[in-house]
């Protein structure tokens, strides 16, 4: 049995930034992941990272109120509204501080930090590094926990939570390289493993953006909150869904239908193309369906073309790059062609302001997360924020746990080995079974239910279908096997034990979606096309049920600083 007192699972933004504020105060933490933290998804972010510096010589005026009003308005006002004035309050010393510590930000000519235009917001407040900037703001975090002699276990795939006694004492990992499992033993465990992209086939995620993580907080009892909210990012690259990100639109894209028309103005006049996420992805697919699509067929346009090359080359390069490599075209002379991809989960772990979760010593951070500061719909620039201001405060949350509390003690021995016993029993199981199913039918059939079933547009007979479908899938898991039994690098292991995750997820967020009779933010019904304030300003809590789906409950949304009103943009 391994010993930290703070063991972080997931190396991405949330995580670091977590673990060089525990560290800092003398904390012994470890983090433990999949890949290098330096390759995490958080480096996939292009676009920017909001904050109201007022320093920006178009939006001078700009304030933490102005930026929370834009944040709970987008969220179709489901958003906890203490918690999103934490956010933007906290957000320009972040900033501030991941300049000091060398982030290579884009600049003004004297000398101030870029700040471009993005949807839904009434400033252009989201600061940028070229459109590379999570790679930026993560390398930046990578050199700090070198700095601090964080200790890092790569390659490592954590399976489940050690809970003994009520209280979260550690994780059980899979060592990849040489094999085995072992067990880590923490006074505080933070989940920070990202979203569910995953689950969806048509996503911009990377392979390791599961949910398995926050499933497994889920099978410890710590509910899912508002899963059924899933962001489709307006511009994916129609043959790959990689990301063309918001900055494109932000620096003056436009978005052209089959006839050439900027069709925004249809349905965001004001804001246009700038418009929020769940509205701009909306009006690309409606515009599809209406037959507008280009040639017919079901994409759009991203045009950069009147930008000119040299403005592309120095704010989009990436993008450039991007499009040439993956689309066959340059956009400094074509129009991109586009589709809407599934990119975000704004539900997750439920947790407060300081990644406190219902179990003691369990915390978590980031997209697996959710305080909320999303609610029905996320704004483009604040999931950095997210990760960096909430990993922050779950770090510093864990300081004064440990501070006052002392050691959360470690888990018995029987527990860590029993811990450990299950999943290698569990993997035994698997390599000997008689395979009736295969996992990896069950996961193309899954990713392909939750677009089909689950996407923009909604409806109670579609979702139903989807949900058994889903369900059934779910019980063909008793069936399936390895293909590969070998103790090294056995992903084949990997993908099989986290479907069984991701299957959970997935029902957690059709149920979701079916209980809820609104229209609100991503959620978006064509039987039931209002938001319903009355009924559904609440929260949407899953709670674990093994064998079944899962049970539902409501938790009211914080408000106090902005009432709800019609969003028009």
């Amino acid at each position: 049995m391994i010993r930290h007192q703070l063991v972080i699972v997931g190396g991405g933004l949330a995580g670091l930034r977590a673990a060089v504020e525990a560290k800092g105060a003398g904390i012994d933490v470890a983090i433990l992941s999949q890949v290098h933290p330096g390759r995490s998804h958080s480096g996939a972010a292009q676009g920017g990272i909001n904050a109201a510096l007022a320093n920006n010589p178009e939006g001078h005026d700009d304030t933490p109120e102005k930026h929370a009003f834009d944040t709970v308005k987008g969220s179709d006002y489901l958003a906890d509204q203490d918690a999103v004035y934490q956010m933007t309050q906290d957000a320009p010393p972040a900033i501030f501080e991941m300049e000091h510590w060398g982030c290579p930000f884009s600049r003004y000519d004297d000398g101030r930090i870029c700040q471009r235009p993005f949807g839904g917001a009434g400033y252009p407040r989201t600061c940028y590094g070229a459109d590379k900037t999570g790679h930026y703001l993560l390398h930046t975090l990578v050199e700090q926990a070198y700095r601090r002699e964080v200790t890092l276990y790569v390659e490592r795939f954590v399976t489940g939570l050690i809970v003994d006694e009520g209280r979260c004492r550690g994780v059980v990992a899979y060592d990849m390289v040489r094999g085995g499992f072992e067990a880590f033993a923490a006074d505080a465990v933070i989940m920070a493993t990202g979203g569910a992209g995953r689950t969806y086939s048509n996503t911009t995620n990377a392979i390791i953006s599961t949910g398995y993580g926050a499933a497994m907080a889920y099978h410890a009892g710590v509910p899912l909150k508002d899963m059924e909210f899933v962001q489709f990012h307006p511009t994916g690259l129609y043959t790959t869904n990689i990301l063309m990100t918001e900055g494109c639109r932000g620096e003056g894209a436009y978005l052209l239908n089959d006839l050439g028309e900027r069709f925004m103005e249809r349905y965001a006049p004001k804001m246009m193309e700038l418009a929020p996420r769940d509205i701009t992805a909306r009006s690309i697919w409606t515009e599809i369906l209406e037959g507008r699509g280009i040639g017919g067929k079901d994409f759009v346009y991203l045009d950069l073309r009147h930008l000119g090359e040299q403005k592309i080359a120095e704010r989009l390069p990436g993008v450039r790059d991007l499009s040439i490599h993956f689309e066959g075209v340059d956009p400094v002379s074509e129009p991109v062609p586009i589709v809407p991809s599934q990119h975000y989960t704004m539900g997750g772990i439920d947790t407060d302001a300081d990644g406190r979760t219902d179990i003691p010593g369990l915390y978590a951070a980031g997209e697996c997360a959710c305080v909320s500061v999303h609610g029905a719909n996320r704004l483009g620039g604040n999931s950095l924020l997210e990760t960096i201001v909430f990993g922050r405060r779950a770090g510093r949350a864990v300081i004064e746990q440990l501070q006052g509390d002392g050691d959360g003690g470690v888990p018995s021995e029987a527990a860590a080995q029993a811990a450990v016993r299950a999943i290698e029993e569990r993997v035994a199981t698997l390599a000997h079974a008689a395979a009736r199913d295969d996992a990896y039918d069950i996961r193309a059939e899954m990713i392909d239910t939750m677009k089909v079933h689950f996407g923009i547009f909604r409806e109670e007979r579609q979702m139903l279908e989807g949900v058994e479908k889903l369900l059934r899938l779910r019980d063909r898991m008793a069936g399936v096997g390895l293909r590969h039994a070998g103790a090294v690098f056995n992903l084949d292991m990997i993908r099989t034990i986290e479907l069984e995750g991701m299957l959970d997820v997935a029902i957690a967020t059709a149920m979701g979606a079916v209980v809820r009779t609104e229209s609100r933010g991503s959620h978006a019904r064509t039987d039931y096309p209002n938001r319903d304030d009355r009924h559904w300003l609440q929260h949407t809590l899953a709670h674990y049920r093994p064998g079944g789906p899962p049970d539902l409950t409501g938790k009211p949304v914080t408000l106090g600083m902005f009432e709800p009103k019609e969003r028009t943009y």
